[in-house]
């Protein structure tokens, strides 16, 4: 039984034959099974790239991705693949289709077959999943962005994926738009589903159990937020932040307080300098 759910070897992807550089140049990532990975970079960095390989949307230039031992390169399992992991994308107006919400959550079972008494169940259930059901009549249009942005993680949970891949899907919303998605995300990962976070906000990944830096289409760190987040200088090199309570706690250390580098989360310094 195979534990990853993607596995990706010697990836490289170029937009165009005559590019001199590679999107994504030579990525292995493998991506366990109901883990919660954020993969970071600036614009240009490979990672939204990255995200549309796994889901087949693009296609390898050389090596090979793997989403649940099928090829993302073989035709005959594109359906598969999609179902298995799920994307989301940064504007959810591109994701919605129907008028009502619970039409629009309808729309791929429909499309796959899904029987209708099955279908409704599959709605309910995934409305309450991301707090949304109350709304299951309204028009999406009249939604807030973080509202939009939860139906259309339902749509794709109802696909019934064991994997979502969101490529930046807070990026267009405010903050309270954002936290309603990430409280969204942890309680979907909290379930058993996979989830990979393509994003540039570093206080979305602190929130993933694993951390994934991209820069020039490469891995350049790779793990625990705390393992990663503790790299400020070269983090910086990336033209990244760091979340700002771990420079503040770099910053107190250096002025001599006896304060690990690997502070993360607001809670944790309070805590510390607490004591």
């Amino acid at each position: 039984m195979d534990e990853n759910i993607i596995r990706i070897e010697n990836l490289k992807f170029k937009y165009d034959k005559d590019d001199s550089e590679n999107a994504v140049n030579g990525v292995s990532l493998n991506i366990k099974k109901g883990g919660f990975t954020a993969i970071i970079g600036h614009n240009g960095s490979g990672k939204s790239t990255l995200a549309k390989l796994i889901n087949s949307i693009l296609l390898p230039t050389e090596g090979k991705i793997y989403v649940k031992n099928m090829d993302t390169a073989d035709d005959s399992k594109l359906w598969d693949i999609r179902q298995t992991a799920g994307m989301v994308f940064q504007n959810p107006d591109n994701q919605l289709v129907a008028t009502i919400v619970e039409e629009d959550i309808a729309f791929g079972p429909e499309n796959l077959g899904v029987e209708s008494a099955e279908i409704r169940r599959r709605v309910d259930e995934v409305l309450n999943i991301v707090g949304m059901y109350e709304y299951r009549k309204r028009p999406p249009h009249l939604l807030s962005g973080g509202q939009k942005q939860r139906i259309a993680i339902a749509g794709i949970l109802a696909l019934n994926p064991d994997c979502i891949i969101l490529d930046e899907p807070t990026a267009m919303l405010d903050p309270s738009g954002r936290r309603e998605v990430m409280e969204t995300l942890k309680k979907l990962n909290e379930q058993g589903r996979t989830i990979l976070l393509i994003t540039h906000y570093m206080d979305e990944a602190v929130q993933a159990d694993r951390v994934v830096i991209m820069d020039k289409g490469e891995i350049k760190l790779d793990g625990t937020p705390k393992e990663v987040f503790r790299n400020v200088d070269e983090i910086k090199k990336f033209g990244l932040d760091v979340p700002q309570v771990t420079e503040l706690a770099q910053e107190l250390a250096k002025e001599g307080l006896d304060i690990p580098s690997d502070i993360i989360t607001v809670k944790e310094l309070v805590d510390l300098l607490c004591q």
